[in-house]
């Protein structure tokens, strides 16, 4: 058949199955938008308000199913926006297809417009290089089939990530005769499952175990392990600590369920990874925050714990600490096979009634009494662990809650319980803010038939504010809860704990007289045409979420939440790397003692 070069992106994209195009169109990719027109009724064409929102909602649709959406985005800075997305991703292992347009083949290097081109011809592909698994500058049409197959292999195997295809203006246009490749044929099915020598070495070690934790991450969502990882738990009788990624990959209700480590962690989570005698790792990077800094004994005590680590990135395997076993592996796939070795050489063990296991409930208990007394519903403002409680309280179980980088995320990991599969998504290891309100409408796209509420606050919303109008073009009724404090308040939270509490600077929103500055985003709710209201009392979160989903329209509740410190967020349980001045020199002091203690080999 003969297509142009945006005609064979759009056939091939509807052959993979990608229900959705996301991005901002421009002179830069009208070839490629207008190959769409005419195939509409097969793949959807969505607008947002900036490109970085285009990729954070395709994150967000990914996370939810496992399949990719495309952007696209015009040549130069439509280009650029779409960094901090791609990060995001890159970092969160999630996929993503990213098709930006590029100056015309024959036009390279002439400065034309937005073309970046001083160091290297047409060098807009330099600046995502760092945080694409594999990039591609397509020169001819009849080179994209090649291309996109390869870029969906490079997308979807192996430790996923984002990609990104540079489409020249020119090629967009051209016309050639191909033959679309079937993606099936092209593509790998399954997973590696590990060596069968060392997957037996791991098993023998957690039968002999008398504390074994399993420690699950971002891998165990994206290999959709889930299964695999209740199933080995409950044979060995092993507590399930989970990461940032992983924090609904294990019901959070189960016996069996111990929270988080590290610097955001709790203590139920950190009680049981430093008393562990074996730790399970799958699917983690043992990330400094989830390792409280490699501080001995505030995440980990690895060792004398002996440590397994299953991940399909062999370069993760070693890198921060010395493994007793290494498998290079799929989470689904070792997992099953683990289990296989388990139960082939034993019965499981009865875990109720031992002592490790009415250890695990006692500390799992004393975590949710202190969550208990924390959450003080009479102050007002209300705290954050008020609103997160009352949140919880009134979403259904399969509720999906999004968040970003700051209190309202770590607190959610702390406090806030999950029970379902993909019903959690966070930003990790980038930490990004704006993340949220975009990746909910993702969400919202992929399951219409769940409640989808991002959680955030006022300095993460007003990031990515403008896609309230995306949600209300297309009518994706998302719940945000702005838990407003009027600053950057984790960040001044962090000043005041690690420098002093007459330290705080720079990090509250005040106006020309000393006042915290707000908009009323209750008010801009409602000026984009969504439902919006402000509450600041506790009581108050039940009856205004009722209000919001009743609305059946996008809809933003403004909780106007503490500002007096430390009721801002909650107290921090693990350690965490934060620098402070030689010139602060009784906290620079105790810093050098703590940082003269990190394992870093």
């Amino acid at each position: 058949m003969r297509l142009t070069g945006g005609e064979i992106v759009a056939e091939y994209l509807i052959r993979e199955g990608v229900p959705y195009i996301v991005g901002i169109p421009g002179h830069g990719c009208l070839g490629l938008v207008d190959a769409f027109l005419a195939r509409q009724d097969r793949i959807r064409m969505l607008q947002v308000r900036q490109e970085m929102s285009a990729v954070h909602l395709a994150d967000g649709y990914f996370r939810m199913t496992g399949r990719p959406l495309a952007v696209y985005t015009s040549i130069g800075p439509g280009a650029i926006n779409t960094a901090v997305g791609v990060a995001t991703a890159y970092v969160d292992s999630t996929a993503v297809l990213v098709l930006s347009g590029d100056a015309h083949t024959h036009m390279f290097g002439k400065g034309v417009l937005q073309e970046i081109e001083r160091r290297q011809d047409s060098s807009f592909s330099r600046i995502l290089d760092p945080v694409t698994k594999r990039y591609w500058l397509a020169s001819d049409a009849a080179q994209l089939p090649s291309i996109l197959h390869r870029a969906f292999n490079e997308m979807l195997t192996g430790r996923r990530g984002p990609v990104l295809i540079s489409l020249p203006m020119d090629v967009q246009c051209d016309s050639v005769e191909v033959e679309l490749p079937e993606p099936a044929q092209r593509r790998a099915a399954g997973g590696p499952a590990g060596d069968a020598a060392e997957i037996e070495r791991a098993a023998a070690l957690l039968a002999q175990a008398e504390r074994p934790v399993i420690l699950a991450g971002g891998g165990i969502a994206g290999a959709e392990a889930w299964e695999e990882l209740r199933e080995v738990a409950g044979w060995a009788g092993a507590a399930v600590v989970t990461t940032f990624q992983a924090k609904d990959v294990f019901p959070n209700d189960h016996p069996l369920y111990g929270w988080l480590t590290g610097s955001k962690g709790t203590a139920c989570g950190i009680h049981l990874c430093t008393t562990a005698d074996v730790l399970l790792a799958v699917g983690c990077r043992f990330a400094d925050e989830t390792a409280s800094s490699y501080l001995p004994g505030k995440a980990f005590s690895i060792p004398p714990t002996r440590l397994i680590h299953i991940d399909i990135d062999g370069g993760e395997i070693g890198k921060n600490y010395p493994v007793e076993v290494g498998i290079v592996g799929d989470a689904k796939t070792s997992l099953r096979a683990l289990l296989g070795r388990l139960q082939a050489a034993q019965q499981g063990r009865q875990y109720e009634g031992s002592a490790y296991y009415q250890e695990i409930e006692r500390v799992r208990q004393e975590w949710l009494d202190h969550l208990e007394r924390w959450a003080d519903d009479s102050r007002e403002p209300m705290m954050i662990s008020s609103l997160l409680k009352r949140t919880r309280r009134f979403l259904d179980r399969d509720a999906v809650v999004v968040s970003s980088s700051g209190n309202t995320q770590a607190q959610i990991l702390q406090e806030f319980p999950f029970y379902e599969p993909r019903t959690h998504l966070t930003t990790g290891g980038f930490s990004t803010m704006g993340f949220s309100l975009p990746a909910a409408l993702g969400a919202k796209l992929a399951r219409p038939d769940k409640q989808v509420v991002a959680i955030v606050g006022d300095g993460d919303f007003m990031m990515t504010m403008q896609e309230l109008a995306t949600a209300v073009q297309y009518d994706l009724p998302v719940v945000i809860i702005v838990a407003n404090n009027s600053g950057w308040v984790s960040i001044k939270d962090l000043q005041m704990e690690v420098y002093g509490l007459d330290r705080a600077f720079s990090t509250d929103f005040l106006d020309g007289e000393g006042i915290p500055y707000s908009p009323n985003f209750a008010e801009v709710a409602r000026a984009f045409g969504a439902h919006g209201e402000r509450i600041s009392r506790a009581d108050e979160v039940e009856p205004a979420l009722e209000r919001a989903f009743a609305s059946g329209k996008p809809a933003v509740v403004e909780a106007l939440v503490n500002r007096e410190h430390p009721y801002t967020g909650s107290p921090a349980q693990g350690w965490w790397d934060v620098p402070v001045p030689t010139y602060l020199t009784e906290r620079r002091a105790e810093y050098e003692r703590l940082r003269a203690q990190e394992r870093l080999g």
